[in-house]
């Protein structure tokens, strides 16, 4: 389908449509197509633009993936299908390890997503290997098995388009969980270290102009940014400004 370049509703359709191309390819799972319209019912509340705190968010995530000494990206269905080529470029600015994480799993669709991002230009990915399969504690969904050469080891995961009995998982473990999630309310952000209310498209390539400005900066300087950021109170103002969206 081709759609004008006019059309006020141009770049959301574009990424409706990204989806539905990789769900009739079995990377995108049928729920993630629900899961990105409840995220866009949100994104409407704050005007399809990342907002201040948003932008603070992900100046911060970026400064705690630089801290990393094992920062691992995870990634679904539908991260892929919205941002592959900017996880990828993220991923070897910050030298972090690309992980594959799936609720809906199957060794056919973690294959599929694995080639996608192959033939996206990754080095490597980890999460389709059963060789190398551990579980996280406590979590007996799909979601529980991990790599154990990536987030099972790793210090800093960030989590785009993620569901919350992970995130909890992996903060009770004792790493530091960066989400990205456009509902505030959510276990997700509730739970994690960092919470990126921002669509993935905007937020990625954020994320990439600040680990460019910052990869140079001092541990010092990096752990200030990090020590002065509120999770809590950043997304009460969040809320607050969607509330006001309504």
């Amino acid at each position: 389908m081709e759609i004008p370049k006019d059309h006020p509703r141009y770049r959301s359709l574009k990424e409706r449509h990204k989806l539905i191309e990789l769900f009739r390819e079995g990377i995108v799972a049928e729920a993630g197509l629900i899961a990105h319209g409840r995220g866009e019912a949100f994104d409407y509340l704050l005007g399809e633009r990342t907002t201040p705190e948003a932008e603070l968010a992900e100046k911060v995530a970026v400064a705690m993936l630089l801290l990393a000494e094992r920062p691992i990206i995870s990634v679904n269905g539908n991260s892929v299908a919205l941002a592959a080529e900017k996880i990828i470029e993220l991923a070897e600015i910050l030298n972090a390890k690309i992980e594959v994480n799936l609720f809906y799993r199957t060794p056919e669709r973690e294959k599929k997503i694995e080639a996608y991002l192959l033939a996206k230009g990754a080095k490597e990915v980890l999460g389709t290997d059963e060789r190398f399969f551990a579980r996280i504690p406590r979590l007996k969904s799909a979601r529980g098995k991990v790599d154990k050469r990536g987030i099972l080891v790793g210090d800093v995961i960030l989590v785009p388009l993620e569901d919350g009995d992970r995130t909890e998982a992996l903060v009770a473990l004792g790493k530091k969980v960066i989400a990205i999630d456009l509902n505030p309310l959510s276990r997700t952000s509730q739970k994690a270290t960092i919470s990126i209310v921002d669509n993935i498209t905007r937020a990625i390539p954020n994320m990439i102009n600040f680990a460019l400005d910052m990869r140079s900066l001092p541990k010092k300087d990096l752990e200030r940014i990090v020590n002065s950021f509120d999770n809590q109170s950043n997304l009460k103002k969040i809320e607050r400004r969607m509330r006001k969206g309504i």
